[in-house]
């Protein structure tokens, strides 16, 4: 943080609002251009299905039962994050698709728990960040 806080803050930032920024589980700016490109009406569907088709996908892994492959998941699950502007829910997704392509073992339980606080925290700050 050090790095990026001496050599890319903006003038007149201080290094509290840089690092308050980059701790954002939320792109509230990636969220702000959606919500404009789609309309309010919309936003709200999408945010919907957003919603349904990650919780699907988590409910597929954690059930033992179910053929999900793990990359593919972290795949989806990252191409999901990133449309909505979860930010530390699409890196754990990344990391993760990234180890199980390489038959490495992913922490499962990290992504649950990371996209439930991603959730709460976004669904808090709708109100705060696009005023309505």
């Amino acid at each position: 943080m050090a790095f990026y806080s001496r050599n890319f803050a903006k003038v007149g930032q201080s290094k509290a609002q840089v690092e308050r920024k980059d701790r954002s589980m939320i792109d509230w700016r990636k969220v702000k251009e959606l919500h404009n490109e789609i309309g309010h009406d919309d936003f709200g569907e999408v945010v919907d299905l957003f919603l349904t088709e990650v919780e699907e996908m988590i409910d597929a892994l954690k059930n033992s039962s179910s053929n999900t492959n793990p990359e593919e998941a972290a795949h989806f699950l990252k191409g999901c994050a990133l449309n909505l502007g979860f930010r530390k829910f699409s890196d754990l997704c990344q990391t993760a698709e990234v180890s199980a392509g390489k038959g490495e073992s992913i922490d499962l339980e990290e992504i649950f728990a990371c996209y439930d606080v991603t959730k709460s925290e976004f669904l808090a700050g709708l109100k705060i960040h696009l005023g309505g």
